[in-house]
């Protein structure tokens, strides 16, 4: 699709290369052999992989209630992010959970998301980051992002440490 002068690329599984299909690329072979059935999870070892690994993280209560509550609209999107944001990346071994935490805390503070980010500050914690490592992390969003998305941030995070008496 050609937009404003510059082309749009749609990422989609044909849209992959074959050659990319190795093992840099597991998804990709994952989601040529996916059952056309809705809802089906493409990959069921890396969907457990996630499911061990977001439990670890983010508190094995809040994964199984978040599960437990998925209906027919919104259980796609439960397995689309336990397979892929933790299976597929989190399971990957190039950078450590501490490391993945503060990423994860810089972008979704950057995206001013304070659901995600007060799961994702527990997670951090969960993770070995001290309240002075999340306090650098969001002073660094406040410069890079603009005040507003660090103040928010602030806010959120103040509620997980007042909750958990960090």
């Amino acid at each position: 699709m050609i937009s404003g002068g510059r082309a749009r690329f749609h990422l989609r599984v044909e849209n992959i290369p074959d050659i990319m299909v190795g093992r840099a690329f597991p998804a990709r072979r994952a989601l040529a052999k996916r059952n056309s059935q809705k809802g089906e999870i493409v990959d069921r070892e890396t969907f457990e992989k996630g499911m061990t690994i977001r439990r670890a993280v983010l508190g094995a209560d809040y994964v199984d209630k978040a599960m437990a509550s998925a209906d027919d609209f919104n259980r796609p999107m439960q397995e689309l992010t336990t397979q892929y944001c933790w299976g597929e990346i989190w399971g990957r071994p190039g950078l450590d959970r501490r490391t993945r935490s503060i990423i994860n805390l810089a972008m979704i503070s950057a995206l001013n998301r304070p659901h995600e980010l007060k799961i994702h500050v527990k997670g951090a914690l969960t993770n070995g980051l001290t309240k002075d490592d999340i306090r650098e992390v969001l002073l660094q969003v406040a410069i890079y992002c603009g005040v507003p998305a660090g103040v928010d941030s602030f806010r959120a995070a103040q509620e997980v440490f007042k909750e958990l008496g960090v």
